[in-house]
């Protein structure tokens, strides 16, 4: 669901980078309240997760379309909303600026499309309210069964508000290549199939962490906090090993489908499938100086554009790409994290 800089007029795109810097600052002030260290390694692994998986694209079938990972569920499952927030628009970032994958313009509304809901709706109105409830009852079963369904129902909500931001932006735009109506029809059942999809990968990650090592997991005490199998460093050397097989081995088997909003837009005609709103894959959407600033600056930053090497069809590139983006995003993360802590205690000599 990365949008493209041409999707967006300068004006929406500067309302959305308002809204995404709001709230990255919001959550900075959050984090500052609160201590934050314990979480560091934490935060790195899971956030390189997210990486490496968003590079898996998964076919959905019979449509000619692909879906991947979007995983703000997933981080505010594990980090709470705040800094699975911060942690999502490192990630978005770190791709826009190396990887060329999202517009550097449109980066705003993806920060709120694919990480607001996710980190902040998918918390509050459904992790948080199921994890707590009696629901199933409070055995270790139930607390599976909690994290399933949160999982399952928050990715397939989430992708729905995102995927409709992505309409709503586009109209404001004034694309009228893309008709809201039309859009949207299109849009949003194909992000129905691609959620229900992200439900199952998550819900099978958070389940996992719950076996490992359940106090890494937010509201878990509604479900029983038992001791794990794992110790935490083993659970982190795991889920680390697993970012290595996805980013560096399984990213080279993903679908060469068009996602959601490509095959939204573009279709996929060639290999057989509907051409959807048919548009011109060189020619569409809003030209704007903003545009062509942000694109030059992203063609000088991108060191593996699309995730391979500049000019070079070699599988090397992926791999490469998944490894090396994973760990800039873990060190990124934890950064930001540490920074937040270090402006923490300044205010507090600053008061004493």
């Amino acid at each position: 669901m990365h949008m493209a800089d041409a999707l967006l007029a300068p004006a929406v795109a500067a309302t959305m980078y308002a809204a995404s810097a709001v709230t990255v600052g919001a959550s900075v002030k959050t984090l500052r309240k609160d201590e934050t260290t314990a979480k560091l390694p934490t935060m790195a692994v899971t956030s390189a997760l997210v990486f490496a998986g968003q590079m898996i694209n998964y076919t959905i079938p019979g449509t000619g379309s692909s879906g991947h990972l979007c995983g703000g569920m997933m981080l505010t499952a594990l980090l709470g909303p705040q800094a699975g927030f911060l942690s999502m628009v490192v990630i978005l970032a770190i791709q826009a600026l190396f990887f060329a994958d999202g517009g550097l313009l449109a980066l705003g509304a993806n920060c709120w499309n694919m990480a607001f809901y996710g980190c902040f709706v998918g918390y509050y109105l459904l992790w948080r309210p199921i994890m707590r409830s009696k629901l199933f009852g409070a055995s270790r079963g139930a607390a599976r069964a909690k994290i399933t369904l949160a999982s399952i129902l928050g990715c397939v909500l989430t992708l729905q508000l995102g995927a409709f931001s992505v309409v709503l932006e586009t109209t404001a735009s004034g694309i009228t290549e893309l008709p809201f109506g039309a859009f949207v029809g299109i849009m949003q059942p194909i992000h129905l199939a691609i959620g229900l999809v992200e439900g199952l990968i998550t819900s099978a990650v958070l389940v996992f962490v719950y076996e490992a090592r359940p106090e890494l997991l937010m509201d878990v005490n509604a479900a029983g906090k038992d001791a794990g199998k794992y110790s935490l460093k083993t659970t982190l050397v795991i889920l680390a090993v697993v970012v290595a097989i996805v980013g560096g081995g399984l990213s080279l088997f993903a679908s060469g489908n068009p996602d959601g909003l490509e095959w939204s837009m573009f279709g996929n005609a060639e290999s057989g499938y509907s051409e959807n709103m048919g548009l011109d894959e060189e020619s569409y959407g809003v030209s704007s100086g903003a545009a062509e600033v942000a694109g030059s600056i992203q063609e000088r930053t991108a060191f593996l554009p699309d995730y391979a090497f500049a000019d070079s069809d070699s599988a090397a590139g992926t791999s490469v790409s998944g490894l090396l983006g994973s760990a800039i995003v873990a060190g990124a993360a934890v950064l930001v994290c540490m920074a937040g802590g270090f402006f923490r205690k300044r205010k507090a000599a600053v008061n004493t």
